[in-house]
């Protein structure tokens, strides 16, 4: 595929955003940890003290800073080109979490890694050309196509029935509860991304577009979807091993944004079949790695609670681990709903 100039803007913004946001994802867990051991309540049942936890406010930012190099890449190149590029955020997290963190990555997960980038090579490579727009009220045209307004419906009643069915219930056993609200409101704030970068672009290069409603329209729905969109992420970030986190996330948010992408702005109109297909391999790809990075959470856990290194926790310290109230209960040494929690402190306590 030939680069126009703006694609070119777009993919060298993309990749810098990547590195910002993967390596928020390993300072904002530092903060998550950090707070949890000052106040006893972890984020992922609940406790705000990462608030008042100056590391967490330092992966926030940069995570700031990443998602604004990413909104200046969508309004230069399609989000089918933009979104897949998130595959190096993955690594960046994952790897830095092997190091920093002391989140083991096993050697089938580098090959997960590997197979993420690969997949994600192969959709750019493949990437259509962004469609010229010439007004948000073109996007908006768009956005209220008959389609798209059953995707966003469909997204919708989807989020309400994870976050007020599903998250009470196996919210902190299942990892595709959190991350898939965070992946669902997601698609939307890219589109509307999309269209508010378009706007400011449009605006800067003299056609005004801040007089018309839809622009501060599509500004409401991005900041309502990122503020849910962070709260669950934290959620998922303090509740499962962050090298789980990432590409379950990636995975999930890529597909359903592409998709939403192609309802709203028909990205594939005009390409071959062949570059679709190819295309969809990529993402078959990508899929198989963040596979193989999920099979390696099991590999971990099962070790780390077979190795020698760890001294035992007190029941009661356990118990509240996985219950998250603080009220004492039968510790059971190979429970598989407190596994994880219980590797966590054992990597606070002996690292």
């Amino acid at each position: 595929m030939g680069f126009s100039k703006d694609n070119l803007i777009g993919f060298l913004v993309a990749i810098s955003s990547s590195l910002f946001i993967g390596a928020s994802f390993i300072i904002k867990k530092k903060g998550l940890r950090r707070a949890a051991a000052a106040s006893g309540v972890r984020a992922g049942v609940g406790g705000y003290a990462y608030l008042q936890e100056p590391l967490w406010w330092l992966g926030m930012i940069t995570m700031i800073i990443g998602e604004i190099a990413n909104f200046v890449a969508y309004a230069f190149a399609p989000a089918v080109l933009v979104t897949p590029l998130g595959a190096l955020s993955i690594i960046v997290s994952a790897v830095s979490a092997h190091f920093i963190l002391k989140e083991r990555l096993h050697q089938l997960g580098i090959l997960g890694c590997v197979m993420c980038i690969a997949g994600s090579v192969i959709i750019v490579i493949h990437a259509p050309q962004e469609h010229p727009i010439t007004s948000v009220q073109e996007i908006w045209t768009m956005a209220t196509q008959p389609a798209f307004l059953l995707y966003v419906g469909s997204v919708i009643v989807l989020v309400f029935i994870l976050a007020f069915y599903f998250a009470p219930q196996c919210g902190h056993t299942n990892v595709l509860v959190f991350t898939g609200i965070c992946s669902l409101m997601g698609s939307l704030s890219v589109m509307s991304v999309k269209a508010l970068g378009t706007s400011l672009k449009l605006t800067f290069e003299g056609k005004n577009q801040l007089i018309y409603p839809e622009t501060w329209f599509f500004t409401f729905v991005v900041a309502t979807c990122v503020v849910t969109q962070m709260n669950y992420l934290n959620k998922a970030l303090d509740t499962f091993n962050t090298a789980i986190v990432s590409p379950i996330y990636y995975v999930m948010f890529t597909s359903l944004t592409i998709l939403a992408s192609v309802i709203m702005f028909k990205d594939w109109d005009g390409q071959s079949s062949g570059s679709i297909v190819s295309g969809l391999c990529g993402f078959i790809v990508v899929l198989s790695g963040t596979i193989l990075l999920h099979v390696t959470k099991d590999f971990d856990r099962s070790s780390s609670f077979k190795g020698n290194n760890y001294a035992p926790l007190s029941p009661s310290f356990s118990a509240r681990l996985c219950n998250g109230n603080g009220e004492s209960m039968k510790h059971e040494e190979g429970d598989e709903q407190c596994s994880e929690e219980v590797s966590l402190i054992r990597q606070e306590l002996y690292p």
